[in-house]
Formats: structure tokens, sequence, C-alpha cells
């Protein structure tokens, strides 16, 4: 089926934070879309791609990710929209969502990207806290990030912004229970009809790497991460949000429409730099540099759309689908995607023999074929449910699998 989904990837930044491992090209902290030289070189090329990407149905949802797209001006955003209305259509109530840093933008700039057509922003505070801001190396602090949420909230009282969501992350060094509980305090304050809380994880070739390595970074135990979930969600679910992913909570019809497409498996088409895409059923990756990103576009024009220097495999492997299922509230059909996967239905006893002492303690439910993590004890433990599972993956000499990781928040 054709997508109906699309992600754009914009790599700029002012600085890379300590925790990031995206593809992203730091400018310094007076780069702007308006003055920028790279971005500017960038642009045709990302116009390129999606001017000769092969045709497809109108787009239900748009997601521009990076990187800091709001380092775009609002003309620039503008023009991407209309470049992917022009090649595929957007469907009538479109999901248009827009990535922003809290010190990247302005009023101004905001009303700029909802007047280019804008209907959803995430928005990347991480902390309001300004001595953890400073440690993962954001350039923002806590009043640029109340600030800008406020503009949020009152174009969305205006009818302006559809949904917004806030991004913050937990299991930070140094965090505890009163801290974090002080942290969801402020960001329920600021209503926002979403939130997305991430634990904190450490990747290849950061800088947190690095001071782990050189024991400079001090982790919460693992007990205390359960408990911080657990406060999570708590604190949100008692002000009305519902928890429909692990790391994802909404408020009453503002769940992310563009994410639940790479949670359900369906297809994206994937732009830019560094982009991840799934059309037609082939997960496709884009070189992470600009010089990988212009040559292959370069040899997809030289050979009439055949590209060079991309990564292709067929859809999402089952250990994936597995993952990426069980993150979900309502779980997984095991029995349909082990048909898909041609593996014997005793193979499934097996696996639910080996995870039978987290369906006894209720923290996974099998429910017929569906199985699913219960909300919130389950949900909170998944990455041992997760573990387990792999590792029974892994022992029918099957492909050590890569962490799935979505195109965006």
């Amino acid at each position: 089926m054709d997508p109906r989904s699309a992600y754009v990837h914009i790599p700029f930044c002012h600085r890379r934070c300590f925790y990031c491992d995206f593809p992203v090209v730091p400018l310094g902290d007076r780069a702007d879309g308006a003055s920028s030289g790279s971005i500017a070189a960038y642009l045709p090329l990302l116009h390129q791609e999606i001017a000769t990407a092969p045709s497809g149905p109108p787009l239900a949802t748009v997601y521009l990710g990076g990187g800091t797209p709001s380092m775009l001006t609002g003309a620039q955003v503008a023009d991407i929209l209309q470049a992917l209305e022009g090649r595929y259509g957007l469907a009538p109530g479109a999901e248009l969502s827009l990535e922003l840093d809290p010190a990247s933008f302005d009023q101004a700039r905001l009303a700029d990207y909802l007047a280019a057509g804008i209907n959803r922003v995430s928005l990347g505070g991480q902390s309001f806290d300004d001595r953890v801001l400073a440690d993962l190396g954001r350039r923002h602090r806590g009043a640029d990030l109340r600030e800008a949420a406020g503009w949020l909230r009152r174009a969305r009282r205006r009818g302006e912004l559809a949904s917004w969501s806030l991004d913050l992350i937990q299991g930070l060094p140094r965090q505890g229970l009163a801290h974090w509980d002080g942290q969801l305090a402020e960001a329920i304050a600021l209503e926002p009809p979403h939130l997305s809380v991430y634990d904190l994880s450490i990747e290849s070739g950061t800088v947190f790497e690095r001071r782990l390595a050189l024991g400079q970074l001090a982790l919460p135990p693992e007990d205390l991460a359960a408990d911080l979930m657990d406060l999570t969600w708590g604190r949100l679910t008692a002000a009305g949000y519902g928890h429909y992913e692990v790391s994802n909570f909404a408020l009453p019809g503002h769940a992310s429409r563009h994410n639940r497409v790479y949670w359900s498996g369906a297809g994206w088409w994937g732009f830019g730099m560094g982009a991840t895409g799934a059309p037609r059923g082939r997960r496709r990756a884009h070189p992470r540099t600009r010089a990988g990103y212009a040559e292959m576009l370069a040899s997809t024009a030289a050979l009439g759309g055949e590209a060079e220097g991309v990564a292709e495999e067929d859809g999402m492997p089952f250990d994936e689908r597995l993952m990426v299922g069980l993150r979900c509230r309502e779980g997984v059909n095991l029995e349909r995607l082990a048909r898909q996967e041609r593996l014997a239905p005793s193979l499934l006893d097996g696996l639910r023999q080996r995870l039978g002492d987290y369906e006894r303690r209720g923290l996974l439910r099998v429910e017929g074929p569906r199985w699913r993590l219960a909300d919130p004890e389950g949900l909170a433990l998944s990455n041992g449910v997760l573990r387990e599972m792999l590792a029974w993956w892994q022992e029918l000499e099957r492909p050590s699998p890569q962490p799935y990781r979505a195109p965006a928040p």
C-alpha cells in the first residue's frame, strides 16, 4: 500500500546535545535559516528529492523533524509543505507537525509557521531546571521553555493551533522523585494536550557515552527508574492524559497520528539527509552526511530513479514489529505476526512459557491472539519483556536485530 505519511528531516542544530546521536549538523548559536549558507544549500536538494519521488495518494500526516526545524523561516517551511502538496496532495484535515526548540523561535516566527499551514507542534523542552538543561547541553533555559509553551497554549486557545506536545526526559543524572514530581507539575500547569516522556538513553558516540565510561555520569539505579515511571503515570493519568504508548500520553483526541503510523508498521515516505522511510514495504535509510545525501540524489538522477547509497530491507522485521507493538497500549496480535513470519504455533508456546513469570505477575496479558503489557506496571518494565523476546528470537538463529527508533519523538 502506498504511504499516506511523510517524514522530512531538517538536520541543522545550533549545537549537538550531549545525549543526541541523530544525524545533525551543528551550525553555531547564531545560525538561522534566513542567513545560513548551509541551510540554503540543503533545501534545493530536499526539494529535488521530493519533486522526483514516486507518486502516491494525498498525505494524511507530515512531520518535520530534526535537528531543529525551527531554525527554518516560515517561508522555508511553507515551501516544503507546498512541495509535498504539489507532489502528493494533502488530505483534508491532514496533521502537519513541526518540531520547535524553545530557544530558536519567537511569537512572530510561530505566527509564520501557522500561516504556512503547521497545525501541530512538538516542543523539545526536556526539563524546566536550568542546571539539568546545562548538563544536557541544551541551549535554552527554563524561562525560554515556559515562555514558548505559553505562546503555544494561547495559539491553541485562539484556534490557530490544533494541538501541541511537550517533550521531557526522565532518568537523568542526579534526578530524584521529588525533583521529577516538580517537573511534572510544571508541565501539567502549561496544559499541553500531549506529553512525550522519554527515558534517558546512552547512545554510542555521544558525550554522555564518553562521560559514562569515565565514571562522570551518575545515572539513577534501575529501581528508581521504575519509580519515576510510576510517578509519571500516576501524575499524568490523574490529570486526564491517556497512556497510549510507553513514552506518550495524550488528552482525548490528541494522540499523535503520525507516530501511530510508525508504531503500526504502516509505510511512510522519508525525505532528507539521514531520514528513514518505509515506502511500499521497503525500509530505506538515507546517508547520514550532507555529502552522502547529495551523492545519493545525483545517483538517483543518473540511474533514472534507482539510488545508490540507500540501505534497504524488506519491511519491518518480525522482532521490530514485536517491540513496536508491545510498546503500545493495545499490544500486538502475535498469532497474526507469527503466521506472516511462518512460525510454528509451538514456538509461541515456548515464548509464553519463557515469559510466564511476567504473565503470572500480571505484567503481560495474553488475551487470545493479542499480547499486551499491563498499564502502568507492564509498560514501565517493558524493557525486561522485550529483552526476553529478543533473546528468544536470536536463539532461533535469526539475525541479531538493531533497536528500533522511530524517526520522530
